[in-house]
């Protein structure tokens, strides 16, 4: 049987993969460009891992890890809902006064 500590393990490599994605899409992304560019996947895929790893985290009980992580996924999210924005797809809070 597989003990939970295994399975939290997991949860923290899978966490780690994801983060490590957002480079790789990153990377990818500016080859393709040929400039240095910042995808959406990039905050995406930062979210997840940074998510995944701020449960891994919460099951460790590391209060340095779980600073690190809740503002990083505040910043992630705070991205991507300007990404939105600039698409047109939410509204500006300027744009209600």
């Amino acid at each position: 049987m597989i003990d939970s500590d295994w399975i939290w393990m997991a949860v923290g490599f899978l966490g780690q993969a994801l983060f490590s994605l957002r480079f790789l899409a990153q990377w990818l992304s500016s080859e393709r460009a040929e400039r240095s560019v910042v995808p959406t996947s990039f905050w995406y895929f930062s979210l997840a891992g940074g998510a995944t790893l701020l449960a891994y985290a919460l099951y460790r009980a590391d209060p340095v890890f779980i600073l690190g992580q809740l503002t990083g996924l505040f910043i992630y999210g705070r991205n991507l809902q300007l990404i939105r924005r600039a698409a047109g797809r939410l509204p500006s809070s300027s744009a209600a006064s």
